[in-house]
């Protein structure tokens, strides 16, 4: 049976979403996860509220307002890679230090799921913490974990800022 590919990739905003420090970040929001929608191979994503220029960022975590999470379901590497490396994410994708901290540890995970399975956040920061603890495994992994991924072997950003 065909799994399909979770991924979660959270962050810590420099400032609430209000500010006018993360305000382009935020106005494209829409425009971003609605192209991931209509993608090929896009399967599902954790929504919020539906407001306008909000993504999923009323989705705290741990209580913090600034801590945003990005949930989405894949059909295979090749249609997430597509997606993240060949289409105008890929610019936002590039610029994240301008409206997100940097992290001291790994910040996105990915792992196959069942068709129809749809990941909870909860779900997905266990994934995270696993992969954390324990590095790459068939449990959760990064992309030099898949040997699938190409265009994240040519096209990604800095090792530092991944």
């Amino acid at each position: 049976m065909t799994r399909h590919l979770a991924e979660l990739n959270i962050g810590r905003l420099l400032a609430p979403t209000d500010d006018p420090r993360v305000a382009e970040f935020m106005n494209a929001l829409d425009l971003i996860n609605g192209m991931g929608k209509r993608m090929p191979g896009f399967v599902w994503m954790m929504e919020g509220s539906g407001e306008p220029g909000t993504g999923n960022t009323e989705t705290k975590i741990g209580g913090d307002p600034q801590f945003v999470s990005n949930l989405t379901v894949w059909e295979s590497v090749e249609t997430l890679e597509n997606f993240v490396w060949n289409t105008v994410h890929r610019q936002f994708y590039e610029r994240r230090q301008e409206w997100f901290e940097v992290m001291d540890k790994m910040h996105f995970v990915m792992w196959w799921i069942e068709p129809g399975h749809k990941p909870t956040l909860d779900e997905a920061l266990e994934k995270l913490d696993h992969l954390n603890r324990f590095g790459d495994s068939e449990e959760a992994f990064g992309w030099s974990y898949l040997k699938e991924a190409r265009l994240w072997r040519s096209r990604s950003c800095r090792g530092d800022a991944a």
